[in-house]
């Protein structure tokens, strides 16, 4: 094996603990002694060992003039652990790689410097593009403050989410609704309008075949409609965090907050997407799943508040200028004024088509 297969095996450990390390990032890695795996380790939870403490802790002795392969910066401070970087020097390795650099101000070249400084060669870089990818939420919120908004939508060829009637059930096949479990876990919250809740009463939790972590649920409710017997105010399967606009008084939450929900009144009248991103930020969201509907979707659009775009596309005619598309409103006035997006990818899940866009920087 060679120097990107290694860190390719390491990449491949932290991607399984993708949504479970939260806030921390997700991290693989690997020791190398004389050709041959001699440690495997990747950061499970927040608080946890970190992946090079696993993996240094399997090598044992035979850490000592091994190459480490580790998919983010080595931590160079102390948190709810020690620092990775003196771990690794007091180890005796001889070579660390690194995909990425850490831009947690705490760490943000400081691990690699440390190292460089005790004589250990240090090599950045190896798989950049598909690290940075893999901690892509870690990353917005250090960089930001604010959750990484992911928007979810599913459409049929001539892109209805609906028909006239509002029915939705189902457009997609269940290849795409496991996959957007899978999205769920690794997501810290999930957000829908308050509409959603009223006319479909979903759980927003996770369903895989091997369980999963239940997102945080997000409500959008100015008016605070939200029905005291939805599954979303009544079960415990996740928490529940209920947005309303001013006009709502100490007296309609009671009931809510009697069940566990906690409602957020924001000082202004309607609810103001950016207002509830900086919210999520202080509470340590650091990233949202948004399955709104066109009304929730279309804000996230014209305040131009989102990261990335799901899309699952069916195989499927509806017709109807009645029916409903996934973002509604006015929109932008002319096409020349559109959201550029880039597509990153589509994939292909049963008869659907999945496609993954982003705004254009």
């Amino acid at each position: 094996m060679n120097d990107l297969q290694y860190m390719k095996l390491a990449l491949s450990m932290a991607k399984t603990t993708q949504g479970q390390t939260s806030p921390n990032p997700a991290v693989g890695a690997v020791v190398v002694k004389n050709g041959e795996v001699v440690g495997m380790g990747a950061h499970l939870k927040a608080g946890e060992g970190h992946a090079e403490v696993h993996a240094i802790m399997m090598a044992g002795d035979k850490a000592k003039g091994s190459d480490v392969y580790v998919t983010l910066e080595p931590c160079s401070h102390y948190g709810k652990t020690p620092p990775c970087s003196q771990l690794l020097i007091s180890s005796g390795v001889r070579r660390v790689h690194i995909a990425s650099t850490d831009p947690n101000p705490l760490v943000a070249g400081r691990g690699i410097q440390q190292l460089r400084n005790a004589g250990i060669e240090v090599m950045v870089g190896e798989l950049e593009e598909e690290a940075l990818e893999l901690n892509k939420h870690f990353f917005h919120f250090v960089q930001y403050g604010t959750p990484y908004v992911t928007l979810k939508t599913a459409v049929t060829l001539d892109g209805k989410t609906a028909s006239a009637s509002g029915d939705s059930k189902w457009i997609t096949s269940e290849a795409s609704r496991t996959d957007v479990h899978y999205d769920r876990h690794r997501h810290d919250a999930i957000l829908v309008g308050v509409n959603t809740v009223i006319q479909d009463n979903p759980h927003l939790t996770t369903r895989l075949p091997q369980g999963g972590k239940n997102p945080i649920r997000i409500i959008l409710d100015t008016f605070l409609r939200t029905p005291l017997h939805s599954h979303v105010v009544e079960d415990s399967e996740s928490r529940t965090l209920i947005f309303t606009g001013s006009s709502v008084n100490e007296e309609q939450k009671k009931p809510y907050m009697e069940t566990g929900c906690e409602i957020i009144t924001l000082s202004e009248e309607r609810i103001d997407i950016h207002t509830v991103l900086k919210e999520l930020g202080a509470r340590n969201i650091g990233s949202l799943y948004v399955e709104g509907g066109s009304t929730i979707h279309s804000s996230f659009l014209m305040g131009k508040a989102f990261q990335e775009l799901v899309m699952y596309m069916s195989p499927r005619l509806v017709g109807g200028s009645s029916a409903f598309t996934s973002f509604g409103g006015e929109g932008l006035p002319t096409i020349a004024e559109g959201l550029e997006m880039e597509i990153k990818s589509l994939e292909r899940l049963g008869k659907d088509i999945k496609i993954v866009a982003m705004p254009e920087s």
